[in-house]
């Protein structure tokens, strides 16, 4: 319905406008992406899908998944290029899963400004065995709930987390490290033969398919595959194996229905299945299909997450 050549000019034209979506560069001049996407989200709320040239830098990716929007897409390179086909169908793609997204359920992350604080606590928080494996599946805007997640959630529980959410693989790299200067929880990419530790996330891509298994000197480690139709089943199935009584699942707002079958593995193992509640999810078509299939064990509000993961593994 309109375009702009700056932040400045996209506020005034989205006022004007009132459109359904905003696609929205962070490279512009007079006011640059983030700033008009902070604007937006104050002044005239809707979905914003990001397409950006600035993904390798990870400051950039993390704040603007931080500020709620719907996906991060990068910008192919140069005007000629061989991938500009697939970035203009799966622009296109974002545009209309963004139209039925709940905004209200749209909301930025506050962080802790000074996180000197928890530098210093980390350091005294010393060796924890690893009994317990959270798992968490989401697809988009699942990477501003875990951000919000892993800033209030306890890094001296006896766990390791395990995050298949939907991000792009150029993204991936910049964003982990970024979002692990901002949590107390180390953050790393999930990478293929990674040994598994207490107090480590690891965050992978759906474009992947996950999954944890045993070394040679029962060490638990991941495994990092070709996409498959449902990494979510497949992750959360692997870890039930391992885990067993000592797995909890947890499906987050996303699009599909994958994640159920793996839930299923997990109760059949003893293990707990947790969704957020369909009232906080953007999305809530992953979490509906979980509780129509009967393997959900506690539906619960999104701020009462980190309580209800810290309560299963009191001892």
């Amino acid at each position: 319905v309109g375009a702009a050549r700056n932040g400045l000019e996209a506020l005034e034209a989205i006022r004007r406008m009132d459109p359904d979506v905003v696609t929205l560069d962070i490279d512009m001049p007079v006011m640059d992406g983030l700033t008009a996407m902070r604007h937006i989200m104050v002044e005239s709320p809707r979905p914003v899908v990001a397409l950006s040239s600035l993904f390798g830098d990870g400051a950039v990716t993390f704040e603007a998944l931080r500020l709620g929007i719907v996906d991060f897409v990068p910008k192919p390179s140069g005007a000629i290029s061989t991938n500009i086909d697939t970035a203009r169908q799966q622009l296109i793609d974002r545009i209309k899963i963004a139209c039925s997204m709940n905004l209200l359920n749209v909301r930025r992350v506050r962080l802790r400004k000074d996180r000197t604080g928890i530098q210093g606590m980390e350091r005294r928080y010393g060796f924890q065995p690893l009994e317990y494996m959270i798992v968490v599946g989401t697809t988009l805007t699942g990477p501003n709930t875990i951000i919000r997640l892993l800033s209030t959630l306890s890094p001296t529980l006896p766990a390791a987390i395990v995050v298949h959410q939907e991000i792009s693989h150029k993204i991936l790299e910049a964003f982990a490290a970024e979002f692990n200067r901002h949590v107390p929880w180390r953050v790393e990419a999930a990478r293929d033969g990674r040994v598994v530790e207490q107090g480590v996330c690891y965050i992978g891509s759906t474009g992947d398919a996950l999954s944890l298994d045993l070394s040679e000197t029962g060490a638990v480690r991941i495994h990092s595959g070709p996409g498959v139709p449902d990494p979510l089943d497949g992750l959360f199935s692997s870890a039930s194996e391992i885990f067993g009584r000592n797995t909890i699942g947890l499906l987050l707002t996303g699009i599909g229905s994958d994640g159920a079958r793996g839930f299923a593995r997990i109760k059949a193992n003893s293990g707990t299945t947790i969704v957020q509640d369909r009232q906080c999810c953007v999305f809530p078509n992953l979490t509906d299909n979980a509780i129509q299939k009967g393997v959900v064990d506690l539906i619960l509000e999104e701020r009462r997450l980190p309580q209800a993961l810290e309560s299963l593994m009191a001892t």
